[in-house]
């Protein structure tokens, strides 16, 4: 297979291109390098995965659509895995124009390339940001995501509903899958637990929100990738009035499907907080803060869909997967010290 996948040189995009090479795949990798957070941790991504046959490497911006377009006039796609986005919830306070071009037309732009030269099967990563208000628990695919409480949740859900149109008028079949928390080695430094890692190793005080009276679903990134790679051969069909195992979900107008990954099991901030101490040998000095704009006090996802179109469901425990990253973290920041 030769797949695209954007945003190759972040934290998701890094492990999904490592196990799409490992199995043998040609992955063509696009990463803008922007500046969000240190792009040398993106450098070293994308170095690693340049020491892996059958690895191409492209670093522009998916803004720039002509740039895309060259890129699409080569050799032809089997696949798309689009994970390219500007991430972070509370950055969307303090730059919302970035969400805007990143999100919003980067995929607009991805999606044209798409109509002109379909794949058999896109893949476009959302986040449960985007259910919102929504206070029904666990977050089903089918449940209503009409309430975001960021920017960023909004441009995700625009693109999901733009997506939506492309499957219903140019046939191109596209899974939107829904990410919740989720975290490991190689992870980025913008997120609580690389935050707070950092924070324990150097014996700084760390931002507590809402005295960690928070739960969220979170979700290793091996399983993640996992499910991602298991979903590929899933393409929803859309073939009224017939039933089967490929068009669970599928929408009632398009080849088009949305499905959550996450790990089913929300954890206490506190108790992901003491994971962390107990791996890194050391207690947190926390300060209290309140709730911050947008956030929820819970995620829990249904994954019940992508249990049901692949036999996979993510299993790996927080003790399991904090201790991953915090083995990484000392590896990656002070060596063999």
């Amino acid at each position: 297979m030769r797949v695209l996948v954007t945003g190759s040189a972040g934290f998701v995009g890094f492990h999904v291109s490592r196990a799409l090479l490992r199995d043998g795949a040609e992955v063509v990798g696009v990463d803008a390098m922007t500046t969000y957070y240190d792009p040398v941790l993106k450098r070293r991504r994308h170095d690693m995965l340049s020491e892996m046959r059958g690895f191409e490497r492209c670093e522009f911006d998916l803004a720039d659509g002509e740039r895309l377009k060259e890129l699409f006039d080569g050799p032809p796609f089997d696949a798309v895995i689009h994970l390219a986005a500007q991430a972070g919830v509370r950055y969307s306070l303090e730059n919302p124009r970035a969400y805007i071009d990143a999100n919003v037309i980067g995929s607009y732009n991805l999606l044209e390339c798409l109509r002109e030269k379909p794949v058999r099967h896109a893949i476009f990563a959302s986040t449960s940001s985007v259910y919102g208000a929504n206070r029904k628990m666990p977050f089903a695919e089918t449940d209503r995501s009409d309430y975001p409480l960021t920017l960023y949740a909004a441009t995700k859900k625009a693109v999901e509903d733009i997506a939506h149109c492309y499957a219903h008028l140019w046939g191109q079949p596209i899974t939107i899958v829904r990410f919740f928390s989720v975290y490991g080695p190689w992870g980025r430094p913008d997120m609580a637990l690389y935050k707070f890692t950092k924070a324990i190793f150097e014996g700084s005080p760390l931002d507590l929100y809402n005295g960690g009276d928070m739960r969220r679903d979170f979700t290793f990134v091996d399983d993640l990738v996992e499910a991602i790679v298991r979903l590929m051969p899933c393409v929803p069909d859309h073939k009224a009035g017939e039933a089967s195992s490929t068009s669970l979900g599928t929408s009632p107008a398009a080849p088009f499907r949305v499905v959550n990954i996450g790990n089913s099991q929300p954890v206490g901030l506190l108790t992901f907080l003491r994971a962390i101490e107990a791996n890194v040998g050391r207690e947190a000095v926390c300060i209290d803060q309140p709730m911050q704009k947008g956030d929820v006090p819970e995620t829990f996802a249904d994954t019940s869909l992508l249990q049901e179109l692949t036999g996979y469901r993510p299993s790996t425990n927080v003790e399991t997967g904090v201790r991953a990253f915090v083995d990484w973290y000392r590896e990656y920041h002070f060596g063999d010290r």
